[in-house]
């Protein structure tokens, strides 16, 4: 008798520097900072941002994975990790331009670079984007 299938969920971390400052053009210098506050600083400012990619699935019977985790690694890296790392990403990041650069914002845009590169069967459940050592964001896809 062949062994029932299981759903699960593996998680692969990345890491990488960016700066960003929050900012909305409609607004005068004065409504920016007083909603903004710090993070509006006109010289930006920077995070370490650390990002937890979880795709679910059932595991192929001849490998064993849902997804083989160095594929996944080299999607993160090639239209994640890479366009962000080191980058200015108000000025920087093409999948970014003309979004206000917030964390909730980065990571939906981020959801919306994997998607198309994942494996048929395999499908992404979770990224859960570190800020700060006291705020992060977790996006599931949901509008």
């Amino acid at each position: 008798m062949a062994e029932k299938p299981r759903l699960l969920y593996i998680t692969r971390k990345e890491h990488f520097n960016a700066a960003h400052k929050l900012y909305n053009p409609n607004w005068t210098e004065e409504q920016n900072n007083e909603v903004f506050g710090r993070c509006a600083n006109k010289n930006w400012h920077g995070h370490n941002f650390e990002l937890y990619v979880t795709i679910k699935g059932y595991p192929n019977p001849d490998t064993g994975f849902i997804m083989d985790l160095k594929k996944l690694k080299r999607v993160i890296s090639e239209h994640v990790v890479d366009k962000l790392d080191h980058m200015n990403i108000n000025e920087d990041v093409d999948f970014m331009k003309g979004k206000l650069a917030s964390i909730e914002n980065i990571v939906v845009a981020i959801w919306e670079q994997l998607v198309p590169h994942l494996d048929p069967g395999c499908k992404l459940h979770c990224l859960k984007l570190v800020e700060t050592e006291r705020n992060y964001v977790e996006y599931y896809g949901e509008e």
